[in-house]
């Protein structure tokens, strides 16, 4: 007879785990429903989340924005001329860069034998024309004394004339001379007033001559000595003096090279008077104005300055401008030291505004605000900008919390819930 198994069943009771098991389950499974319920009851709409760690924020507020530029620059010396050679000639350099030198002290000097040779020969010719106005002065003396000689005659035999044409008069009267003696006394008398009459346009005509010629001689005289001292100015402008006080910056030619005209010597540098050297990107150019507030930064000590000139050219998409600035002992400053600044374009007062941040990256049409634990995408209008805050124009008010940094993580969702 086979035996059945139930003399193998063995009879099991249920462990605690086992029987904790499904409640665990049920339960874990009522909690997530519960917080996705509750996800979708806080924020409707919102398609994604993110961390606020991840995240820069900053608050609206009404204050006065200044418009400003950040460049850098140079201290450059306000005074710092290059010295060029006058004339053609071998250039002696006396100073050396470094050296301190005074106004009107020699610091090179040219050597120009044909400018020299021309100053002597001037110089021979204005002493020859000098004897030779001189001479003109002693012959026009002689001549007038010739025609006032020729007048003096006439006048004299004016004078015989006349009596003679008298005693004629007497006798004709009386009969003691023929008709014929008695005319010829007359026709004498007006010889001799013609004689003298011509003897006085003579003695006018000469004098206006002389006169004439020795004028003449005197311009040329000093039309020569003229250029004498013009000579002799050139030859003096071959000693190159210094304009300004101050140190020799550079040489710009070697030792004993022979220079043409207008060729660069070297530099004075005056350092009684420093400005600032900036370079304006060009977009801003058209903004620039003389006048304008600049704030310079040297390390950790700033001063006010003001423009002072403007180049009218553009370089490497730059305009150099210069900043004149309040100078004092107590400024260390150097020949190209390296400075940083800011051209203060405008202040506006009761401007709505925000700081700066990398959300403008996404062409200044949106941002997002914070509301709780939600980013709401808001459509806005900025405006002017400064170094650290812009203007909103459109879309927030005083007060509003915006995101700030960059905003394309966002993939531009109406809301993002933050966590």
């Amino acid at each position: 007879m086979i035996k059945d198994t139930s003399g193998q069943d063995v009879v099991l009771t249920p462990s605690t785990g086992q029987r904790l098991k499904l409640p665990v389950i049920v339960g874990c499974c009522t909690l997530l429903v519960s917080a996705l319920v509750w996800a979708s009851f806080g924020s409707s709409t919102a398609t994604q989340s993110m961390s606020r760690a991840d995240i820069t924020t900053a608050k609206l507020y009404v204050g006065t924005l200044t418009r400003d530029v950040a460049t850098s620059g140079k201290i450059v010396a306000a005074n710092a001329p290059i010295l060029y050679s006058t004339e053609e000639g071998t250039v002696t350099l006396l100073s050396n860069p470094g050296d301190t030198v005074n106004k009107g002290d020699l610091v090179a000097k040219l050597e120009s034998p044909s400018l020299t040779n021309k100053l002597e020969q001037a110089k021979s010719l204005l002493v020859s024309m000098e004897s030779a106005l001189e001479r003109g002065k002693l012959d026009a003396r002689r001549t007038q004394l010739q025609v006032n000689q020729t007048l003096d005659m006439a006048t004299v035999d004016l004078e015989a004339a006349d009596r003679e044409s008298r005693r004629g008069d007497l006798l004709i009267q009386s009969k003691l001379i023929s008709e014929i003696d008695y005319e010829k006394a007359k026709d004498e008398l007006h010889k001799a007033k013609l004689k003298f009459k011509h003897a006085e346009q003579e003695v006018a005509l000469t004098k206006d001559t002389l006169t004439f010629e020795l004028k003449n001689k005197a311009l040329e005289v000093d039309r020569q000595a003229l250029a004498v001292q013009e000579l002799e100015r050139q030859v003096e402008a071959l000693n190159i003096k210094a304009p300004v006080g101050g140190i020799i910056g550079n040489w710009l030619t070697e030792q004993k090279t022979r220079l043409s005209a207008n060729q660069p010597i070297l530099t004075v540098v005056d350092l009684s008077a420093y400005e600032a050297e900036l370079a304006v990107p060009e977009s801003y150019a058209d903004e620039l104005g003389l006048g304008m507030e600049v704030e310079l930064s040297f390390g950790e000590l700033k001063l006010m300055g003001k423009l002072s000139s403007i180049s009218p050219e553009v370089r490497n998409r730059e305009v150099t401008t210069r900043v004149q600035f309040a100078q004092s002992d107590s400024l260390k400053l150097r020949q190209n030291q390296r400075i940083s600044a800011r051209i203060l374009l405008d202040h506006r007062a009761n401007v709505l505004m925000v700081k700066r941040g990398a959300f403008m990256n996404m062409g200044s049409e949106e941002a997002y605000q914070i509301d709780g634990d939600v980013a709401t995408r808001r459509d806005i209008k900025l405006g002017s900008t400064s170094m650290s805050q812009v203007e909103v124009l459109e879309g927030g008010k005083a007060g509003d919390e915006w995101v700030i940094s960059s905003l394309e993580s966002f993939n531009h969702a109406e809301q993002v819930k933050l966590y």
